[in-house]
């Protein structure tokens, strides 16, 4: 093979690799998008698009210096002004609180609600508020800003909720008896499986609930990407991270090709009778089975209102499901 050859045969490998593109050139001006973990790999580049086409961009992130640095990015490169910074940790209900509550009191509309932040086999930690750290921002954390958010999200509908999982769903369980690994055994994959595997559950039950109030509800696998999401497994297996590191360069997805799914699940019209489906490569896909278990995403999502102490809003949800039976 010559150079010619090798070259076009890698240019077409790297093709491959990243997968479907979101080809929808809708324009979102005057609508308002919130995504969550914006300041780095495809958060940041799914802000960058979205801010592109026009709309209002609320960047939530915890670390707000990283954040400041993104958004000012992205206004330069998208011409776009109107991109703003709020501070949000996943790990604490009370910055989830906090947050939701400054923006209902000062957003006037939500559009689009893309959950995309997520930590990727930590180390076993417990957040303030005694919750295992990748169950707890992976999906708690989402969980309960979604419900606090969903007033905005009806009075802005037709308006969508894009919640990122991973293929690594797939082999999940949800141990309703041990959530937080606190009798058996912690093992980061295990765990990160299990908040992915949430993820796709209350994406599914989501859309149930709010089945004829014009809020829609989506998940997706966005690919092996080239994040800092990884950097907890190089921790894990560090001479692994050396070995690979350099075939990673071609073998995953960058930011960019990453957060194509996310971006067709957000835009791309008429897809609202596929609420409560699971996308990959900007198409529908079947999830894994434990990931199509009814009974295990209305225990999940009841389990989930308990923890995070949902109360009302968690009866409105179920209020809004039975009129729509």
């Amino acid at each position: 093979m010559d150079d010619g050859q090798y070259y076009l045969s890698v240019a077409a490998l790297r093709r491959w690799i990243g997968g479907g593109v979101c080809r929808c050139t809708i324009r979102l001006d005057g609508k308002t998008v919130l995504v969550t973990g914006a300041n780095s790999g495809i958060g940041k580049e799914t802000s960058r698009d979205l801010a592109r086409r026009g709309a209002r961009v609320v960047m939530a992130c915890r670390d707000l210096s990283r954040a400041v640095q993104a958004a000012e990015e992205i206004r330069k490169s998208t011409g776009n002004g109107n991109v703003v910074v709020r501070h949000l940790d996943l790990a604490s209900l009370y910055s989830v609180r906090t947050f939701a509550k400054e923006f209902l009191d000062t957003e006037d509309r939500l559009d689009i609600l893309i959950n995309n932040a997520g930590v990727m086999m930590c180390p076993k930690r417990l957040t303030e508020d005694g919750f295992e750290t990748q169950l707890a921002v992976n999906h708690l954390g989402h969980f309960l800003l979604t419900n606090l958010l969903l007033p905005k999200l009806r009075s802005s509908s037709p308006s969508r909720v894009v919640n990122v999982s991973s293929i690594a769903h797939r082999g999940g369980r949800i141990d309703f008896d041990d959530l937080f690994f606190s009798r058996r055994p912690y093992g980061a994959l295990e765990s990160y499986r299990q908040s992915k595997l949430a993820n796709i559950l209350f994406t599914r039950d989501l859309a149930r609930r709010l089945k004829g109030s014009g809020v829609s509800a989506f998940c997706l696998h966005p690919g092996v990407i080239r994040t800092e999401l990884g950097r907890h497994v190089e921790s894990w297996f560090p001479l692994l991270g050396a070995l690979l590191r350099l075939p990673a360069l071609l073998l995953m997805k960058t930011p960019w090709q990453g957060c194509q799914t996310t971006l067709f699940c957000a835009v791309t019209p008429g897809l609202e009778d596929r609420s409560g489906c699971y996308f990959s490569d900007c198409e529908e896909r079947e999830a894994a089975p434990e990931g199509r278990d009814d009974e295990a995403a209305r225990r999940l999502w009841d389990a989930s209102a308990r923890l995070v102490r949902l109360g009302d809003i968690s009866s409105v949800s179920q209020d809004q499901t039975e009129s729509h039976r």
